[in-house]
């Protein structure tokens, strides 16, 4: 990450609300060959809503997973998806029930999980988050990955309960802990589990089926992510329903895979790391080629994975 005007190498760029068609050359940044162009793609489409269990719901077409809990009295959400869908988010959550929406948590800071706070706070909704992803939320920042430097979001979109280690909420007839496991995918990341649904909305800390993204710059590292699956394995068991940010809805035996992926991948790299060899001879040795033809066919392809997971080690 980068916050010192003089250090980043863009000023503040607005998140555009489409992918501009382009018969010139096409900028190599997050919101036009990146996963952001794919998720405003995506965003052009329905909404999808599942039904799970315990009267929680997961919503999926508007950038990251949207997690809902439904009672007489309003709705708990895990992430608040993208701006630019708020018509059809709002309508699925109708379609759910027409009680508003009351709380939202932010998994961690990123825009795919957080562009839709503004959107729900001015309809009364109270967002939560770990504090570093208020801290985020709150300046400029520029990730290297994505070629892009997020503006601050306006101050009513920003996080106003911060979690630190643990809190707990009493909802809809539900027990939901708000859980901080240190550094992983981000330095902001929580999970949300919902007691007596059993289920465990992970946020990006579980990619099911896919390469994950690894901020690097802002706290994340393979070895982070790999404590995070740990940690969520031994909070579920093979009964737990268990949401990714993105990808389908998961179970315990699919976590355990992608956490595995996880440990071998970074085995192979940093073997590779220690004879010394460079970034373009690891990318070149294919650390990941055993997972490619399942997990290298979403936002992040093998190469890109690679490089994530060289840069923390």
């Amino acid at each position: 990450m980068s916050t010192d005007p003089l250090a980043s190498p863009a000023i503040s760029q607005v998140p555009p609300t489409s992918v501009e068609q382009s018969s010139g050359v096409v900028p190599n940044d997050y919101f036009h060959t990146g996963a952001g162009a794919r998720y405003l793609r995506r965003a052009e489409g329905d909404i999808v809503t599942q039904t799970l269990r315990g009267n929680v719901s997961v919503l999926m077409g508007s950038g990251a997973n949207i997690i809902v809990l439904s009672g007489d009295r309003g709705k708990f959400l895990v992430d608040a998806g993208i701006s630019v869908s708020e018509a059809k988010v709002k309508s699925a959550l109708n379609a759910i029930s027409p009680t508003p929406v009351v709380y939202v948590v932010n998994t961690h800071w990123h825009w795919d999980h957080t562009d839709g706070n503004g959107w729900m706070h001015q309809s009364g909704a109270t967002i939560i988050a770990h504090r570093n992803t208020l801290k985020h939320l709150s300046q400029a920042t520029h990730v290297d990955d994505w070629n892009w430097t997020m503006p601050p979001v306006p101050a009513g979109a920003r996080p106003t309960i911060l979690v630190d280690d643990s809190t707990t909420f009493i909802f809809a007839g539900d027990t939901i802990d708000v859980e901080y496991n240190g550094l992983g995918h981000t330095d902001g990341d929580v999970w949300v589990y919902f007691e007596k649904a059993d289920v465990l909305a992970l946020g990006d800390t579980f990619w099911n089926g896919n390469y994950p993204f690894i901020d690097n710059q802002d706290g994340g590292n393979i070895n982070g992510a790999i404590k995070w699956a740990d940690k969520a394995i031994e909070r579920t068991t093979d009964k737990t329903i268990v949401i990714p940010g993105h990808g389908p809805v998961g179970t315990r035996a699919q976590l355990i895979e992608f956490r595995d992926m996880l440990v071998t991948v970074r085995d192979n790299v940093a073997a590779l790391k220690r004879q010394g060899k460079s970034l373009d001879e690891v990318i070149a040795a294919k650390p990941t080629a055993a997972f490619d033809e399942k997990w290298g066919r979403f936002v992040i392809d093998p190469a890109h994975f690679t490089r994530l997971v060289y840069a923390g080690l």
